[in-house]
C-alpha cells in the first residue's frame, strides 16, 4: 500500500460485499480489518476472496502477518536515475527558456502546477480517481451512453477545480499571510511532495507516516457519490475528486493558500487538473494501468526521483525568498 488512496479503495471494494459489515485499513501496518459473518469459510479462503477483488488494484491479502521484508529491487535505479536526472535537466532547460513559466505565480508556477498534474495523474495516489473514471464508464456505457458521462466527469473536475482552488486562495487571503507564514507553507509543501516521492519509490515504509491526507469520513463521502443513479452523477463525481485523498492535490491546495486571490488559486488548481487530463482521458477509454506492467517498478523509482527533485526545488526557493540561502539557480 502507497498512500490514503489505497485505503479507501480496499475498504470501499471489500465493504461491498454482502457478508462484511466494516473494513479497516491501516496504510502504516499493510493491513485490514474486516468483521461479517463468514459462516464456514477459513481465514484462507476469505483471503483468497478478497485478493481475486483486489488483485486488477496490485494487491494481495494474506492471513499472515506482514513482516516489511519486502524485497526491494535497487537494480531498478540504475536506470530510474539517469531518467530523472533527464527530466531535471528539460525542467531547468524549459524554465531558462520561459517555456514552463506559462503565467509568473510567485514560487510555484502555473507550468510547474501543471507538470506537477501530470507526474500525480502517472501516480498510485490517483488509483482512487481513475477506479471511479472506470466504473462509472463500465456502467453508462451499458446503457448505451459512452461519451456524453466521460465528458461530464472531465468537465464538473475541471471546472470546480478552478472554482474551489478559487475559494481556498480567497480563504488564504483573509489571513493576510505574511513572509514567515508564506515561507512555512510552501516550505511544508515542499515535505509533502518529498514524501510523495519517498513513497512512489516503495523503498522506505516509513514514509507513509508523514503523508497528508484528506480526513476519511469526506474523502469516503466524495467516493460514495459514485453509487448515485443520476444523470448528474458523473459531474457531481468529478467535483467530488477534489476531495479524495491525494498527496500531490493536497500539496497543490496547500500551496494555493499562499496565492492571496480567487483567480490566482483558480488558475493554480485549474493547471494542476489539465496536467492530470490526458491520463484521466485515457483511463476513459481504456483499462490503462502502469501498475500491472512489468516495467512498473522503474517507472515509480524514477517518478518518485523526480517529485523528489521538485520538491528539493521548492524547498531551496523558499529558503532563498527569506533570505536564509543565497539563490543556487538563475531560473
Amino acid at each position: 500500500m502507497h498512500c490514503n488512496s489505497c485505503v479507501l479503495m480496499i475498504e470501499d471494494t471489500l465493504g461491498e460485499l454482502p457478508y462484511i459489515t466494516n473494513a479497516s485499513s491501516s496504510l502504516n501496518h499493510n493491513s485490514v480489518t474486516v468483521k461479517g459473518d463468514f459462516g464456514t469459510k477459513t481465514k484462507e479462503e476469505i483471503a483468497r476472496e478478497f485478493t481475486s477483488l483486489l488483485k486488477e488494484n496490485g494487491y494481495t491479502v494474506s492471513v499472515e502477518e506482514n513482516e516489511g521484508t519486502k524485497i526491494v529491487k535497487w537494480s531498478e535505479f540504475i536506470i530510474a536515475i539517469p531518467i530523472a536526472l533527464f527530466f531535471l535537466a528539460l525542467f531547468v532547460l524549459l524554465q531558462k527558456l520561459g517555456i514552463v513559466n506559462i503565467i509568473n505565480a510567485d514560487k510555484v508556477t502555473y507550468g510547474t502546477a501543471f507538470l506537477v498534474g501530470i507526474v500525480a495523474s502517472l501516480s498510485t495516489c490517483m488509483a482512487v480517481v481513475g477506479g471511479l473514471l472506470l466504473s462509472m464508464s463500465a456502467t453508462f456505457a451499458k446503457e448505451g451512453d459512452a461519451v456524453k458521462p466521460q465528458a461530464m466527469f472531465h468537465l464538473g473536475r475541471i471546472v470546480s477545480f478552478f472554482v474551489l482552488g478559487g475559494i481556498i486562495g480567497v480563504i488564504g487571503s483573509a489571513f493576510t499571510l505574511n513572509i514567515t507564514a508564506t515561507f512555512v507553507l510552501n516550505f511544508l509543501v515542499g515535505f509533502v511532495m518529498l514524501f510523495l516521492g519517498i513513497n512512489l519509490m516503495d523503498v522506505f515504509p516509513w514514509g507513509k507516516r508523514f503523508q497528508v491526507g484528506m480526513p476519511k469520513f469526506i474523502a469516503k463521502r466524495a467516493h460514495k457519490i459514485s453509487s448515485l443513479n443520476h444523470t448528474l452523477t458523473p459531474l457531481l463525481v468529478g467535483i467530488a475528486t477534489f476531495f479524495l485523498p491525494c498527496g500531490f492535490t493536497q500539496s497543490m491546495q496547500l500551496y494555493t493558500l499562499t496565492t492571496g486571490g480567487f483567480v490566482e488559486g483558480g488558475l493554480t488548481m485549474l493547471f494542476f487538473a489539465l496536467g492530470t487530463f490526458p491520463v484521466l482521458a485515457l483511463l476513459s477509454f481504456s483499462s490503462l494501468s502502469i501498475s500491472k506492467s512489468k516495467y512498473a517498478g522503474v517507472f515509480f523509482k524514477s517518478v518518485g526521483l523526480i517529485v523528489i527533485l521538485f520538491a528539493l526545488f521548492n524547498i531551496i526557493n523558499s529558503l532563498v525568498a527569506v533570505g536564509i540561502v543565497p539563490p543556487l539557480f538563475s531560473i
